[in-house]
Formats: C-alpha cells, structure tokens, sequence
C-alpha cells in the first residue's frame, strides 16, 4: 500500500515511523495530521529536533497537553502553528473588516447554534470513528467542529475572559458527549451562548453578531453568503473558500517563518481555544 501511494504520487521518500520523518535532516518542518491523542508527543519531539510545527486542531486532548506544547516551544524556540485555518479564509477576513471598521457598533453580543444529524453507522452502532471515542479526541464532535467556531470568535471579537457550560450524552450513540451548551464573556465585555448538538433531526449551524447598530450572520461551515444587516438594509457577500482551504494560512506561516509576515493561528491563540472547550464541557 505504502509503495502503491509512493509510486502513484510521485514521493521519493516515505516512513514507517513518524520518529523517522522528524529526525531526518532534510525535513524542514513537521505537519501533524494524527488523532489530538497523538500531538502532544509527537509535537514535543519535532520541537526537540528543532523543526516548525503545524498541527491539526485541536491541539492537543485538553490544555493542559497544549501548556506542555508550549512549553517546548518555548524551550526550543521552535514555533508551533495550529490549523486554524479558517482564521485567513477570505469570507471571514471580510467579517473581521466588518467588525474593526465599527459596522454594528459595539459588539454586544454573540450567539452560534449548530445541531447535526448523527450518522447512520453512529445510529446502528458500526461507526469506528475517533471522533467519538474521548480517548482519542478529546471529547467527540464537540471538540472536533465547536473547537473551529470557538477559535474563530477569539479571532474576530478577541479572547474570551470566563466560560462555563453543561455537557452530556444525550443521545446514547457513542461514549462522548454530543451536546454542550455554554455561555461565556470576551474580554470586550461582550457575551456569548453556544448551542452544539450531534444527535438531532436536523443539520443546522449559524452564528450572529449583534451589536449596537446592527448585526453579522455567517456560517463557520457552509459557504452561505456572510450578511451585514444594519439600518434597514442588507449586504450580503458570497466569498467563495479557495480550491485548498489551508493554503492561505499555510502561506501566513511560510511569510512568518521567512521573515516577512505572522501566522494569525499559533500556540498562543489555540491554547485560549482549548481552555474555553475544557471549561464548557468540565
């Protein structure tokens, strides 16, 4: 399989162990793709061997693991980038416009609903997924999908102060907790509610924010056009996502490490990420 892969996609080299790939002196920097269970570890060493990291979100099962990363990259002096992604996508730079340039005013207030389907190998008990197995992820969907709505409202409205939430298996399908409600306030002052449910009858996920001279709509993972309402009118923008959706902030962190620009996502904003899950689902 691994020969089959090599040949079929041009790769000259490949590995058996991923201790393998970080040591190897012609590799510059480390993507970590694997289950949050493994980042941790495996983004400790690529900071050892003295190699830039990337690693999927969230980043790690809980933050305290993400203290750990950090620490490490503090020690080294190898930077870690979290992928964030969403934080360079254009249609939400457009919202983060919006927002600095005072379009609603104040922001006073922030509320996302998302409620999903759950699957029919989740419903017949085949699914094998990690995302639902808290020993590999962190805590089900909630950390999988909420952890990109979460990090991109740290983005456009800034850090969230205090959080608090209830969590529970409601559904029955799998070990994890499929729905959390959580409250919170930014350190703006602003507020927020969260609404995430992964066993319901429909799919639907929308977040808006109010402030004192009108509103923003958008979708974290649709690409529904974003909406600026405001004294009586509408603008509605639909900004298409990039053939690859990582790429724009790929590119922040090649300028970042070359000298010539910063990485929107780094340790630094994904740790706040991970503190407000571990809050709201404790």
């Amino acid at each position: 399989m691994r020969r089959i892969t090599q040949e079929g996609h041009g790769i000259p080299k490949w590995y058996d162990q991923a201790e393998d790939l970080i040591a190897d002196e012609e590799v510059d920097a480390v993507y970590i793709a694997t289950p949050p269970a493994f980042h941790k570890s495996y983004a400790i060493e690529a900071c050892r061997a003295g190699k830039p990291v990337y690693v999927e979100k969230p980043m790690a099962l809980n933050a305290a693991e993400c203290e750990e990363m950090t620490a490490a990259s503090e020690r080294s002096g190898v930077p870690i980038y979290v992928a964030y992604y969403r934080r360079a996508l254009p249609r939400f730079v457009q919202v983060k416009q919006w927002l600095d340039a005072g379009a609603i005013g104040e922001v006073l207030a922030v509320n996302t609903m998302h409620v999903a389907r759950p699957k029919p190998d989740e419903v017949n008990g085949t699914s094998a997924s990690w995302r639902t197995r808290p020993e590999l992820s962190g805590g089900g969907y909630f950390f999988d999908l909420a952890s990109h709505t979460l990090d991109l409202l740290d983005y456009l409205l800034g850090p969230i102060g205090a959080a608090s939430g209830f969590s529970s298996n409601l559904g029955g399908y799998y070990e994890a907790k499929d729905t959390v409600t959580g409250a919170y306030r930014f350190e703006s002052g602003a507020h927020g509610t969260g609404t995430w449910c992964f066993a319901a009858d429909r799919n639907l996920e929308y977040n808006e924010i109010t402030g004192t001279r009108g509103r923003i709509e958008f979708s974290t993972f649709t690409e529904a056009p974003v909406r600026l309402l405001r004294d009586g009118s509408v603008e509605e923008l639909l900004i298409p996502n990039p053939a690859h959706v990582q790429q724009p902030l790929i590119q922040h962190i090649v300028d970042e490490l070359l000298g010539r620009g910063s990485s929107p996502s780094t340790a630094a904003t994904a740790i706040r990420t991970s503190r407000v899950m571990d809050a709201l689902v404790r």
